[in-house]
């Protein structure tokens, strides 16, 4: 059975890579699903539906990224995420403070901020989230 806290492989501290617009959407349906047939995902993608072979070549890229892995079910395949949504979501955002914000995350906050408008209780709370550890 799929474990949601799956421990990341060591493609991820190596060379994890970008996605691609249609490749997050379609790992956003696996890791919300956990283990699914292409047939399952296609209907939580975003209208256009695209084509099942579509998908299916999506697929096959996100396995060859190390982002899926698959298990034979008869003669069809159930695809599960190798990499979790988290993991993703440190090495994204890395990416992001390193190429927008000069790798500094105090400019970052502060960005959000003031595009944001938050309040001050607002600001609050995010740092009270930091000091317990929460996200």
């Amino acid at each position: 059975m799929f474990d949601a806290n799956y421990t990341i492989t060591r493609i991820t501290r190596i060379n994890m890579k970008k996605l691609a617009k249609r490749e997050e959407q379609i790992m956003q349906v696996y890791w919300d699903l956990g283990k699914a047939f292409i047939k399952e995902v296609i209907p939580h993608l975003p209208d256009p539906k695209p084509h099942y072979n579509s998908v299916a070549t999506i697929v096959k890229i996100l396995e060859e990224k190390g982002f899926l892995d698959h298990e034979a079910v008869g003669n069809v395949y159930s695809y599960f995420p190798k990499i979790s949504r988290e993991e993703y979501q440190k090495h994204d955002m890395k990416d992001i403070v390193q190429k927008y914000f000069d790798n500094s995350y105090p400019r970052m906050l502060a960005f959000f901020a003031k595009e944001q408008n938050l309040s001050e209780d607002e600001l609050k709370e995010i740092l009270q989230m930091i000091k317990s550890g929460k996200s």
